[in-house]
């Protein structure tokens, strides 16, 4: 078809950045459906997936086939400027950038299971937008190698390779060829093919660096000058093509060394963690970091992000928290975070309940040198109420068996304990303070539960009267351990039996407080049958 015949039989020319509203009509119902999900946000990708999913289940046999025929079909598109002629290209060309990016995210979550030769022509189609992103273009290589095909050309370009070794070489000095310099020699060879002429260019601007390094010190700080201004200056470098550097070849695993030489790399170092997991699980946690690193009021699509941990078993959950330090996270997004992990939507198994629980509760408890705050009480009460068994073992006994915990573990221990459990979980906890040396702060969970008159049974009674007797001689000026005997004789004595009543005299006999009197007489006023 000629050029003049193929205008004839298009629409008339839309700007170069459509509305949505305007593009949504082109497709059919199930395509509508996936451009509205990539319309959201940071987040498009994993809803778009999400809808994949949900219409893949109503239909086995459906295909992306029309979705994306209908994004390579030809659209006159509205100049730039104006005097500008008129131009033809896939609609797909009309999309944002970000909606471009959700795109290509969406496609390299899953690509396997698509017909490989529609996936390359919409591939083509973007690879040869005018107005592509270096992330764009980074990402469509990534998707061509997915798919096998021959491209040698690293996901950075040619000048954006040259220009951080020429950086990395000013910074280590022009003798040492570490880090960075020796990351990027490793496709030198494919940069010079795809540079072509411009490398002799390059080379002479390196030779000048290393010649600026020689001079004398005023000279060496004009070349900083003007290495800044270059580098900040140069278009190659602005904050997309970084980002194409970074996100796809290892903004997960950023805390491993970063200039590990390659020859004492073992195969286990050199991989970073986050290899291990899915696809789509690695673009739900960058989504998640961006969430939680911006300062912006969660909506739903936000709190749908968290569906990811549904699709994780313990291992990856544990990762997942690692990757996204929940540990270290401010205590102000601790509220908004368990509100969207505790959506009716979710029902984690014990061992995912457990690993978040620990991931963002137990260090911060831990840590605390006074009263808990109102953004730490929230998130555990949250959490206690929703998996009170798996806050039973992952906080609640680890927070008691450490030896240094104070008041302010004890203050909220006992608040979550009084409000969020019932009698079944706190007999778990006094179980399991059988199992440690106990402190002052123990003795004050202790003396709480035994306050909430537990029902205990002979068998149970009997097992916590041996530990009144174990460990009550490091007990005897404390007034909180003669407070929590005098519970026991006062709101158990129905439990306690003559042979129980023989080992407390001798516990009573070494107490040194103001209390001792009134224990034995209340000792002394038990009758057994």
């Amino acid at each position: 078809m000629s050029g003049d015949n193929r205008h004839e039989h298009l629409p008339p020319a839309v700007s170069r950045r459509m509305d949505p509203a305007m593009f949504l009509g082109r497709f059919d119902g199930q395509s509508k459906l996936l451009v509205r999900a990539l319309l959201c946000g940071s987040s498009g990708a994993h809803r778009a997936l999400e809808v994949f999913h949900r219409q893949q289940r109503a239909n086995p046999d459906m295909s992306l086939s029309n979705f994306i025929e209908t994004l390579c079909q030809d659209e006159v598109c509205g100049p730039d400027r104006t005097g500008q002629p008129l131009t033809v290209g896939p609609l797909v060309w009309l999309f944002t950038t970000l909606l471009k990016k959700n795109l290509l995210s969406f496609i390299h979550l899953v690509y396997f299971s698509l017909p490989c030769p529609p996936v390359l022509h919409l591939l083509k189609c973007l690879s040869q937008d005018p107005h592509r992103s270096p992330w764009m273009t980074a990402m469509i290589r990534q998707l061509e190698r997915n798919l096998e095909v021959h491209n040698e050309e690293p996901l950075y370009t040619p000048h954006c390779g040259q220009r951080l070794k020429e950086l990395s070489q000013r910074l280590v000095g022009s003798d040492e060829t570490g880090g960075w310099a020796k990351c990027f020699s490793r496709q030198t060879s494919e940069c010079e093919r795809a540079s072509g002429s411009s490398e002799l260019r390059t080379q002479r601007k390196r030779k000048g660096s290393f010649l600026a390094l020689d001079s004398d010190g005023e000279d060496t700080g004009q070349e900083s000058k003007r290495i800044k201004v270059e580098v900040c200056g140069s278009e190659s470098l602005d904050d997309e093509e970084k980002s194409a550097t970074t996100e796809l070849s290892g903004r997960l695993g950023n805390d491993a060394p970063a200039e590990t030489p390659a020859e004492e790399r073992t195969p286990a170092a050199a991989e970073s963690p986050s290899d291990v997991l899915p696809e789509h699980i690695k673009v739900s946690v960058l989504q998640i970091k961006e969430l939680l690193e911006s300062q912006t009021e969660w909506d739903q699509s936000s709190m749908e992000m968290f569906e990811v941990l549904n699709d994780c078993d313990p291992g990856q959950v544990e990762l997942l928290c690692s990757m996204l330090r929940f540990p270290d996270l401010p205590e102000q997004t601790l509220p908004k975070l368990c509100s969207s992990i505790l959506a009716p939507s979710f029902d984690f198994s014990y061992s995912t309940a457990a690993t978040l629980i620990k991931s963002l509760l137990l260090q911060k408890i831990l840590s605390l040198s006074e009263p808990a705050s109102r953004c730490l009480v929230t998130a555990g009460t949250s959490l206690c109420s929703r998996y009170p068994r798996p806050m039973c073992h992952a906080l609640i006994g680890p927070v008691l068996e450490e030896k240094t915990i104070g008041n302010p573990q004890a203050e909220l221990l006992n608040r979550l304990v009084e409000s969020c459990l019932d009698s079944h979980y706190r007999l778990l906890v006094l179980q399991m303070t059988f199992k440690m040396t106990w402190s002052e702060a123990v003795l004050s969970i202790i003396h709480s539960l035994l306050d909430s008159k537990l029902d205990l049974s002979e068998e149970l009674f009997t097992q916590f009267t041996g530990q009144l007797v174990s460990q009550g001689p490091k007990f005897t000026k404390s007034v909180k351990f003669a407070k929590m005997m005098l519970t026991v004789l006062t709101k158990y004595n129905s439990h306690v039996t003559a042979e129980h009543k023989q080992s407390l005299h001798s516990c009573l006999m070494v107490n040194e407080t103001f209390l001792k009197k009134s224990l034995q007489a209340a000792l002394k006023r038990i009758t057994n049958s």
